[in-house]
């Protein structure tokens, strides 16, 4: 194994209190330990993102829960580098969200697409609140077969858990789903809850938060496949 280490930035506000945080240094310090890789992650604060951060030392990114960050722009510029730079991506939650506003405003060229949680009255809300909201739910996804996220499970059928209010607006997602973002993960119900970008190496974002599987003390299937695909990416 080299033992230069990954570098992986972490976009989003660092807050101990939250539960995804905390279990975050978790999750990649458990897969650290069954891959044998060396993972350095440093915290990116979304204000402290700007066109001059350098970026282009990063192995890889991963958008955390906990929005609305503090800058927006900073976060989709982050977003914006991996995609375009095929850097592996990971989000969860609202790094779920976000990569759809990053796809929405600079893939589609739809500039005036906003989250409905900072933007409530927007006319090009791409994200609005979920019919029922998932605060520390639970429930199952059906992963579709062959994708990135569904070889990284070894299965397509899993449970995991939420704590999130916003999802996909229905008006917008055939538009939306129909070039290279696809919908990946769906919930019993059907709702979309994982998506995938074709074309770029590993670009995968889940409404659930995989990383909660660490403060039980396993490994996060998905975090694996993103550490694994950051090591690829280093070499």
């Amino acid at each position: 194994m080299e033992s230069r280490p990954l570098r992986i930035a972490l976009i989003g506000d660092y807050d101990p209190q939250v539960t995804a945080h905390q279990a975050i240094a978790l999750a990649l310090g458990l897969v650290a330990e069954h891959t044998g890789h060396t993972v350095q992650f440093e915290w990116l604060a979304t204000a402290q993102i700007h066109p001059d951060t350098p970026l282009h030392g990063y192995h890889g990114f991963w958008c955390v829960p906990a929005s609305p960050y503090q800058s927006e722009v900073g976060a989709l510029r982050a977003i914006r580098f991996a995609r375009e730079q095929q850097r592996p991506f990971l989000g969860t939650c609202g790094g779920f969200q976000h990569a759809v506003l990053e796809f929405s405003r600079h893939v589609l060229g739809w500039a005036d697409a906003e989250h409905g949680e900072t933007s409530p009255a927007a006319e090009r809300a791409v994200l609005t609140p979920l019919t029922c909201a998932l605060v520390e739910a639970v429930d199952s996804i059906h992963l579709l077969p062959g994708t990135l996220i569904a070889k990284a499970y070894e299965t397509s059928e899993i449970r995991e858990g939420y704590r999130c209010r916003y999802g996909v607006n229905p008006q917008f997602a055939q538009a939306l789903l129909s070039h290279d973002l696809h919908a990946v993960g769906h919930d019993s119900a059907g709702d979309l809850r994982a998506i995938e970008l074709s074309g770029h190496p590993f670009f995968v974002a889940t409404l659930f938060q995989p990383e909660r599987a660490a403060l039980k003390g396993q490994v996060p299937a998905l975090v694996r496949a993103f550490v694994e695909a950051c090591a690829q990416q280093r070499r």
